[in-house]
């Protein structure tokens, strides 16, 4: 039994380092990927407040490195399927588009956009009244955007002033978007 005067042992107080340390773990794997935003900002605060070293391993032990092993390995295969689910999800979308035949050549080019007097009217609120225009010049289809407010994008790649564009492109006026195609 213990008297009063007899000091009681506690787990030492964490050092500034060693909370500078698994902040600074944490903030590595959020960078990483392996954290998402919740989870950091939650373990973050758990971090400022903890007590005892454990507190602090216990919000780290998943991010600490084994040497190369599983975690490496589990990393790399989400990444993998994740960017192939990202490319699958592009594919989809692109069979999906609904095809934008090119105009017939004549002298004047095809005007795109909201307003009735354009020779492609799209109404949809993110097009502009005048939008685009497609032309032929010197054998090349060219895309050139009106200074548009939403844009103009040809593969995915904002339009500013002109582009060549050919059939199999795909070309977007605000949201709107489309799959260009010889006739």
């Amino acid at each position: 039994m213990t008297s009063p005067f007899e000091s009681q042992t506690h787990p030492a107080r964490l050092s500034d380092a060693e909370r500078d340390r698994a902040l600074e773990m944490l903030r590595e794997g959020a960078v990483q990927g392996k954290l998402s935003h919740d989870t950091f900002l939650r373990r973050m605060e758990l971090a400022l407040v903890a007590r005892r070293s454990d507190e602090l391993a216990a919000l780290t032990d998943d991010l600490r490195e084994d040497g190369g092993g599983w975690s490496k390995r589990l990393f790399g295969a989400v990444e993998r399927m994740s960017a192939f689910t990202l490319r699958l999800g592009r594919a989809w979308q692109a069979e999906r588009l609904p095809k934008l035949l090119l105009p017939e050549p004549g002298p004047y080019p095809l005007r795109i956009g909201r307003d009735p007097v354009n020779g492609l009217r799209l109404s949809h609120e993110t097009v502009s009244r005048l939008h685009a225009e497609l032309s032929l010049q010197g054998g090349l289809w060219m895309l050139r955007d009106l200074n548009s407010t939403n844009g103009t994008t040809v593969n995915g790649r904002r339009v500013t002033g002109t582009v060549v564009v050919q059939p199999g492109d795909m070309v977007s006026f605000g949201r709107m978007a489309f799959r260009l195609d010889a006739r």
